[in-house]
């Protein structure tokens, strides 16, 4: 039963990220990493982020938003700033869980394939793995969004990347994580679920609607307080 549920909400998710795939072929990001952020958001949320986007993301037909002046630009950013939305807010958060999320992907099938455990368990070495990979690609997708909006180098794009999204990553993997080790210690303590099972990845779709609610908070602050910026829709 667990596995037929967790084929259905897979494929639907699929089906979903396939439809904005497509749209956004047609209809591109103004900021061009959003073109990769909004399928890996619907992987975990599904019909939620297939409404979310077309309400919300979807670029206008016919190309680009008209550009503001520099001064107009920086009244609305700081605006923004000063009273950040549930928008910006729920942006800046999916923009942070697409690259935890791909960073938990393959940390778990690198994990599982090759064995890997820690303390008698491949739950804590997939906790590490996924850790590493997730804050990797979470710095990755922050730079792309920092270092052109701010026309930052290299160095500093990274540096502004590090500092916008560390604990914006950690709020969501401490999400992610609390949900898994109760999927794992709780409700399948018995026969745990793992990667080569849907049900491990239906378990890991609430994990990041987990993440996303834990992380939802510290972008709040991060985007009140100028440490990140908050994202235009």
């Amino acid at each position: 039963m667990l596995e037929t549920v967790a084929w259905g909400s897979l494929g639907v998710a699929f089906v979903c990220a396939v439809v904005m795939v497509v749209d956004l072929l047609r209809r591109p990001q103004a900021m061009g990493i959003m073109n990769v952020v909004w399928p890996i958001t619907a992987l975990y949320s599904s019909v939620f982020a297939l409404l979310f986007y077309f309400r919300f993301g979807r670029a206008k037909a016919g190309g680009e938003k008209p550009r503001m002046s520099g001064p107009e630009h920086d009244r609305m950013m700081e605006a923004m700033k000063r009273s950040p939305g549930a928008v910006q807010i729920a942006l800046a958060s999916s923009h942070c869980g697409a690259g935890c999320t791909l960073g938990d992907i393959v940390a778990e099938f690198a994990v599982f394939g090759l064995g890997w455990s820690l303390w008698g368990s491949p739950l804590w070495a997939s906790f590490v793995a996924d850790f590493v990979l997730a804050w990797a690609l979470g710095i990755v997708f922050q730079y792309f969004t920092l270092a052109p909006m701010r026309g930052l180098s290299f160095g500093a794009g990274v540096w502004a990347a590090i500092k916008a999204d560390t604990l914006s990553i950690t709020a969501w993997q401490i999400g992610m994580y609390g949900w898994m080790a109760l999927s794992h210690f709780v409700l399948f303590s018995k026969h745990p679920l793992e990667p080569n099972q849907a049900g491990y990845w239906l378990m890991m779709q609430v994990a990041m609607i987990g993440g996303f609610a834990t992380a939802y908070p510290m972008n709040y602050l991060l985007v009140k307080t100028g440490v990140k910026e908050p994202m235009m829709h």
